[in-house]
Parts: structure tokens; sequence; C-alpha cells
């Protein structure tokens, strides 16, 4: 799962569109129903809404927004204004097809650590999860608590939210975290494991070089992979269209490494010889009692 922050904004129009993957309108509806669109919200939904009501996705975009309308001089720590988080969770794509609930638990999940929805929390912040596109969960919220306060987020948001999402990763048995919870942390390595890659003994030659090559926490991918992450949350973190949409595109290319590094695992699988039969040991002559040796002289 990669976690992507988005710039934040005044209005909650761009950060629906965008999850939504088209234009929002008064003509499309968004359900809360199971197999709907808006997959978790705030606890006080009911409370602007009847239970059968359905909205429009620029209605969705008005109730996001309504907070800095209704608190006009409320800002952040640093004097923004622009209220409106954008947090993105890109599935595997080798992960299973999530369910509804699932689905729900994640967005809820990304919520509470991103301080938006404190449990028992009646004034927390207007928030909703957007599942519309696949393998791909938006959670858009307007910070601006219904007190009119500011909402406290944690001070390093992103990592929180990384941490977090490779907790739902082992909890959901989602694709690959919960193998390699026992795995070393190496940094990053340097050149010399792709230009000289050390071939294991119990696997053929080319099998070890795949391994080595496809190895999650050490290979020379790895190290790729986390370099094209790194250079799109920063790039999703300035302001600007262009920005967003180089940080979507590399945050595609980080995904689509994270395959590759799949299917090369796989075919080294394929390709690794199997052990060859244990030799049997010669048959050791067998010497005859010393009573008889002697008896035979």
């Amino acid at each position: 799962m990669i976690i992507a922050i988005h710039s934040r904004d005044v209005t909650a129009e761009e950060a629906l569109a965008e999850a939504l993957g088209r234009e929002i309108s008064m003509a499309e509806g968004l359900t809360t129903e199971p197999g709907g669109t808006v997959v978790a919200h705030s606890n006080r939904l009911d409370h602007y809404a009847d239970e059968d009501e359905t909205w429009s996705s620029a209605t969705w975009a008005d109730h996001l927004a309504d907070p800095s309308l209704e608190h006009p001089l409320a800002s952040g720590p640093d004097g923004d204004r622009r209220a409106i988080l954008h947090v993105t969770a890109h599935m595997h794509p080798l992960d299973r097809e999530l369910n509804h609930a699932e689905w729900s638990e994640i967005g809820y999940r990304i919520a509470r650590v991103a301080g938006i929805a404190p449990p028992g929390d009646d004034q927390a912040c207007q928030w909703i999860a957007v599942q519309a596109q696949p393998g791909r969960l938006d959670v858009i919220a307007n910070l601006i608590r219904l007190d009119g306060t500011w909402s406290a987020q944690p001070r390093r948001l992103l990592q929180t939210l990384v941490a977090e999402a490779r907790n739902i990763e082992a909890d959901l048995l989602l694709h690959s975290s919960h193998r390699q919870t026992s795995a070393r942390q190496d940094p990053a390595p340097g050149l010399e494991h792709a230009v000289s890659p050390r071939v294991p003994t119990t696997t053929g030659p080319l099998a070890g070089i795949l391994r080595q090559l496809a190895a999650e926490q050490s290979g020379p991918i790895t190290a790729v992979r986390q370099l094209v992450e790194e250079v799109g949350r920063q790039a999703a973190a300035l302001p600007g269209d262009q920005t967003d949409a180089a940080a979507r595109d590399l945050f595609w290319a980080a995904r689509r490494l994270y395959g590759l590094q799949e299917q090369l695992g796989e075919i080294a699988s394929r390709l690794q010889t199997p052990a060859p039969p244990a030799a049997l040991a010669p048959a050791r002559p067998v010497q005859a009692p010393a009573a008889s040796r002697a008896a035979a002289r």
C-alpha cells in the first residue's frame, strides 16, 4: 500500500473529482450503502442527511467545505486557511479484491491516525472515504472541527500514515507486508548489489540472480522503488496541477516496479533447481570377529 498526501485546498471539489476520476456534478449520486462509493464517513452525518437520502457528488463537496464557511476565522498553526486534507491509499496491484467492510475499515483507520476522527469525539472533523477507482481509496476531510478549532494532526503525518498502512496490510492479509514482519529492514543497497549479485548456493545461478533482484528488503529494484515513492511524496506536497499529476505518475511507476519484483520472484521459483538426492555411502566391508579371525589362521 502506498500512501500519498495531496496539497491542501480551500474547497473539496478538486479532491473529490480526483477521487472519482471524473468531474463532480449535481446529477451523480454517491451513496453510503454497502457497495456504494462513500465507504466511510464522519460519525455525525445523520445530523445533516436523512438515512434514505442520496447526495450528489457536488453536495458532498459542499458538505466537506461547510466548516470553512461556518468558521471563516479558523486557520492552522501556520495561519494557513487551506483546510481540505486529501489522503490517497493505493493498493498493491497483486492485492485481492476487497469488500465494502474492508474498504470501510481502511478509511476509518486512516481518519483516526490522521487526527481527523478521534474515537468518541462528537466535535471532530467532517470527512468521507471514497472508493471509486480500482485499488484506490481516497480520504477527504476538512481540518476545521465542528467546534471551530483546527484539528491536531501528528507532527510527522506521512510517517504516521505509512506505519498505519503497514499495520492494515498485516491485519487484512494484504500484499505483502504480513509475510515480512520478521524481515530485517536494511538501508537502500548500493550499486554493487546490481553489478555483482551474490548467488545463493542452494539454488541455480539464474534463480539466485533473480532472487537478488527481487529481494523485497535489500534488492536493487527496492532501492529504485523507494526513491520513486519518495519523489512522488515530495511532488504531491508541492502546489500546482503539474506536480499533482507527476506525483500520480510516480506512484503508478512505483507500483509497476513492485509488480516487477513479484514477477521476478515467481520466475526465480520456477527456475530453482531441486536439491539432488542424497548419495548413498559406499558399504563398508564387514570384519569378522577377532575369535573367528584367529580360528581361520
